[in-house]
């Protein structure tokens, strides 16, 4: 299954001065008739807008972190209690090592989880600077994609990871707007009293 980009999406966190997309967001697709995708700036806003949110999570005292009730809507409709900001956390960290080859994920760990700074890894993985820089918007651009194409909760939009919007398969009936639900008993109309005028 394939996402679908659009622009009214993409324009928001694209770099107004981009030379590819030119701060729409959107890029040409290689084939001639294939769907537009993302481009990079938009990709590497994304993954800094959920490595900025991963960064606050962790900074906070664990006594301020609190359980939240969630209502899941749906057939089943139910309340479940959980802790957000551990749950992105995790989340973060299992996405990345999952969409992540060895080598990525272990600059990834080196570089965005522990903090050090390009000469520290450029020494440690024998590399040199511009290999090094390549590969951060490289990793930058996978995740930012993981991270918004994830199916069925992706971690971006933010807003919406957090304010616990939950989307459940619909039943054919609420899917097909077009077909209104038929009854078999035919209803009566509702006919308010009247009072009567002297």
């Amino acid at each position: 299954m394939t996402f679908d980009w659009n622009h009214s999406e993409t324009i928001a966190v694209a770099k107004e001065t981009c030379a590819q997309c030119q701060g729409l967001g959107l890029r040409g697709s290689t084939s001639r008739n294939g769907p537009e995708a993302p481009c990079n700036c938009v990709l590497r806003t994304i993954f800094r807008s959920c490595y900025s949110r991963f960064r606050s999570c962790l900074a906070k005292e664990k006594h301020v972190s609190q359980v939240r009730l969630e209502i899941i809507g749906g057939q089943d409709r139910r309340t479940v209690w959980g802790r957000k900001d551990e749950e992105y956390v995790a989340d973060f960290c299992l996405v990345s090592r999952r969409f992540l080859d060895e080598f990525e994920h272990k600059l990834f760990r080196l570089h965005f989880l522990l903090g050090a700074d390009w000469r520290l890894c450029c020494r440690y993985l024998k590399m040199d600077k511009g290999v090094f820089f390549h590969a951060v918007y490289r990793i930058q651009q996978k995740l930012g994609r993981a991270f918004r194409e994830l199916r069925p909760y992706p971690l971006f939009p933010l807003d919406e990871y957090f304010g616990s919007v939950v989307r459940k398969d619909l039943s054919l009936e609420s899917r097909n707007v077009l077909r209104m639900p038929s009854s078999k008993k035919r209803r009566r109309a509702l006919r308010p009293p009247v009072r009567k005028v002297a």
